[in-house]
């Protein structure tokens, strides 16, 4: 039972991380602004690229659409099977790319067999796609190289989506530092999420720290508060490129779009709102803030009143580019963010919350315990030895919840380890705080000890004193 409970998990975590390669390979064409052409282009080289072929491509975009995430995982089995390159594989490579240089437009196909007509490697071992795969790696794919001779213009137009919550940009900046009332210095970070555009700010908060969950917090809070958007912007940092953001933004349906290294003009919409951050932190270095709780508080009040509120060039400038007219006073983020025509679109709170859920396995022990993130949790001691999933959520830790095979979910609590539980009791306050003189216990065996030899010498003074009186008679 418990070796099947096992595998069960192994496959599901198997069937999703499947299902986020295959989402990964199709996210760039979903967007439904995208002319057929250039989504016929993509998907050809997205084919290319990772070795699959299109109509698999449209099997796959055909069952996010229907499904969601959930038709995007394969059907179960216990190991994949794993194709055995030749021994001699790397050295067919080389030829493999002298040959592709040689004249560019040979066909896969075509080097394959003259590299089966030379010799190196028996018909039939070589197959297509692994070969397109290992070109593409190469810099030598097809489409790849005819790109590579092409030449891109250029459009020095500013760029803008024409409705609110079609793509946002995400970043991180660092915060200001604060000082506790106990004298500890805080470094705090600030990760946000503003509309492309309306330049509306849907979340943003300042953190303690710089790990993935804050942006899957940021995440999950500007969906229950905006609702579901089409696409995010974001650059490659750590905490954006994590596995688990990309997993739960494709069980909502966001796709996630990566910034290319060193393309800082791309992303210049939060980088001007950034430059608001830097006079809020300029004034609250003088507001004497000691917790994150108040620099949020600050930080709500001064985004609502100070940039929300107030006129953006921006926008200004992109109206005018349309050539429609704009007021003298200009249009703020709040005002552009509410007037315009898409809905917004809210999403069950309950399906949000298990999308953001981090998962993991753990093993309950005989006592019905387990751990997690360095703290100790209690599920049940009818779990014992048993091998589960625990879900929680990074932000709040205080329960978690436990799936096992064949019984229900249950919540699980942190386990506060009281005195009595210790292995080292705390020694009690009346026993610290003074130093003896004396040992009281010493003292009172010597005088004890005193006393009785004191009677004992009396006892053989008078005895001596009897003999001493029987001679004289």
């Amino acid at each position: 039972m418990e070796k099947k409970t096992e595998n069960c998990l192994e496959v599901k975590k198997w069937q999703d991380e499947e299902a986020l390669r295959r989402y990964q390979m199709i996210a760039p064409l979903l967007d439904p602004e995208m002319d057929e052409g250039k989504r016929q282009q993509m998907r050809e080289e997205a084919a290319e690229r990772n070795g699959v072929s299109k109509r698999t491509l449209y099997r796959y975009e055909k069952g996010y659409r229907e499904e969601g995430f959930d038709g995007l995982r394969p059907a179960g089995r216990t190991k994949k099977r794993q194709q055995r390159l030749p021994e001699n594989f790397e050295r067919i490579m080389e030829q493999a790319v002298q040959l592709k240089r040689e004249v560019p437009k040979r066909s896969v196909r075509q080097v394959i067999k003259i590299l089966e007509l030379e010799g190196w490697a028996a018909p039939g071992v070589l197959k297509p796609s692994t070969m397109q795969r290992h070109l593409y790696d190469a810099g030598l794919g097809k489409k790849q190289m005819k790109r590579y001779a092409e030449k891109r213009a250029s459009s020095s137009r500013r760029f803008c989506r024409p409705h609110r919550m079609e793509l946002l940009q995400g970043d991180i900046k660092y915060g200001p530092e604060i000082r506790t009332t106990d004298g500890k210095l805080v470094k705090t970070y600030l990760s946000s999420l503003i509309d492309d555009h309306s330049r509306y700010i849907v979340q943003s908060e300042f953190y303690d720290n710089q790990r993935q969950e804050i942006v899957e917090d940021t995440f999950h809070k500007a969906v229950i508060k905006a609702g579901k958007f089409d696409c995010a912007y974001l650059d490659n940092g750590v905490q954006y490129t994590a596995g688990h953001l990309g997993k739960a933004c494709a069980k909502l349906g966001i796709r996630l779009v990566h910034a290319k290294p060193g393309a800082c003009q791309s992303k210049g919409k939060i980088e001007k709102f950034h430059q608001k951050v830097d006079q809020f932190i300029a004034e609250i270095r003088v507001a004497h803030v000691h917790c994150v709780e108040d620099l949020n508080r600050r930080w709500k009040v001064f985004l609502e009143q100070e940039y929300q509120k107030e006129a953006h060039a921006g926008i200004k400038e992109y109206y005018e580019s349309c050539g429609a007219s704009v007021p003298a006073c200009g249009i703020t983020p709040e005002q552009e963010w509410m007037r315009d025509s898409r809905g917004l679109i809210f999403m069950d709170i309950s399906t949000v919350a298990e999308a953001i859920l981090h998962r993991e396995r753990r093993r309950i022990d005989e006592a019905g315990c387990f751990s997690l993130s360095g703290s100790r949790y209690e599920a049940s001691a009818a779990l014992a030895n048993l091998e589960v999933e625990v879900a929680y959520d990074p932000m709040d830790m205080e329960t978690v919840t436990v799936y096992c095979r064949g019984a229900l979910p249950l919540t699980a609590h942190r386990l506060e380890i009281g005195a009595f539980a210790s292995k080292v009791p705390p020694v009690p306050v009346g026993m610290t705080g003074s130093i003896p003189e004396t040992s009281r216990l010493l003292d009172a065996l010597e005088k004890k000890y005193k006393e009785d030899h004191g009677q004992m010498a009396r006892a053989l003074s008078f005895g001596e004193y009897g003999k001493e009186a029987g001679s004289h008679v």
